[in-house]
C-alpha cells in the first residue's frame, strides 16, 4: 500500500470471551478503510499489571499486531476508541479496571507525540513484557 505507516497496537481483555474479543478486535482494525494487517501474534494469558486488588485474580489475554494504514493518526486512534465502544468498553475511572477490550497504541511508524490524548512511543510499552514479548514475536528487529 502506498502512502501508509506502520501502526503497532496492543490489544487486551481481561472479560470473558477473551479470545473471541481479541479475534473481532483484530478484524475490526483490518477492516479500517485504508488499513491492512501485516501481522499478528500469538495471544499470551498473563496476570493483570497494576491492576487493583479486587481484580488481581482476573488473568488477561493479550496480542500485539502491525498494521499499514494510510489514516493519520489522530483518525486511527478515534476509530480505535469506537472499536473498543462497540465492543462495550465501560471507562470507569478506575485504572487498570477489567476491560472487555483495551486497544493502546504503542507506535505509528517514527511519529513522536506528547498530547494530552495520545502520547506515541506509548510512554508504559517498553515496561510491559505482555507488550515486547509479541512484538519482539511479529517484528524482532523493531527500534524504538
Amino acid at each position: 500500500m502506498d502512502g501508509t505507516v506502520l501502526a503497532i497496537v496492543a490489544l487486551g481483555s481481561n472479560i470473558e470471551p477473551r479470545r473471541d474479543r481479541l479475534e473481532r478486535a483484530l478484524a475490526a482494525l483490518a477492516a479500517l478503510p485504508g488499513t491492512r494487517l501485516v501481522k499478528a501474534s500469538s495471544m499470551l494469558d498473563n496476570a493483570g499489571v497494576d491492576v487493583p486488588p479486587e481484580f488481581a485474580h482476573m488473568r488477561f489475554l493479550n496480542q500485539v499486531a502491525a498494521f499499514e494504514t494510510s489514516l493519520e493518526v489522530h483518525d486511527f486512534s478515534r476509530r480505535m476508541h469506537a472499536i473498543e465502544d462497540a465492543q462495550g468498553r465501560v471507562r470507569t475511572g478506575v485504572r487498570n479496571a477489567p476491560r472487555t477490550i483495551d486497544l493502546d497504541l504503542i507506535a505509528f511508524g517514527d511519529l513522536v507525540l506528547d498530547e494530552p490524548e495520545l502520547t506515541l512511543p506509548h510512554p508504559r510499552a517498553r515496561e510491559r513484557a505482555f507488550v515486547t514479548v509479541p512484538l519482539a514475536e511479529i517484528l524482532p528487529d523493531f527500534c524504538w
